[in-house]
């Protein structure tokens, strides 16, 4: 039988340099899955447990104006924000990150924009927030 995991998203985003985005990961825990080695140089996917964010190859990428993002939802996102500080961000420029708050949509929030100026959004629920309705 195939290995087949959960279903699960995972965010592809544009990486003007695979080092760096690859150095810039794995200091907050995420642990790359190929290196270079992969069938395709220009691409490369990290993971810190069950997140899991894929990055191609952009060399022409100017920071200033990449708009893409993801949004990763953890357990606490207190700890993880702790887990981020150790890359010293700024809260302005790029990179930068921010402090955790609550948001009125139910969500306590940070965000990190990487090197490459993709916006992560990094949160968990207040209470049941994003809980489904039932039918």
């Amino acid at each position: 039988m195939p290995n087949r995991r959960a279903e699960r998203s995972e965010p592809i985003l544009p990486s003007r340099d695979l080092d760096e985005t690859r150095g810039f990961y794995e200091a907050i825990g995420f642990r790359p899955w190929f290196r270079g080695r992969g069938v395709n140089a220009n691409y490369e996917i990290l993971s810190l447990g069950h997140l899991v964010v894929h990055f191609f190859l952009e060399r022409g990428l100017d920071p200033a104006a990449n708009d893409s993002g993801c949004y990763l939802r953890v357990t606490d996102v207190d700890l993880f924000h702790e887990n981020c500080s150790v890359l010293g961000l700024p809260s302005a420029g790029i990179p930068r990150m921010n402090p955790p708050r609550d948001e009125p949509w139910g969500m306590r929030e940070f965000t990190v924009v990487d090197p490459s100026g993709n916006l992560l959004r990094i949160g968990h629920d207040l209470g049941d927030a994003y809980v489904p309705a039932e039918p």
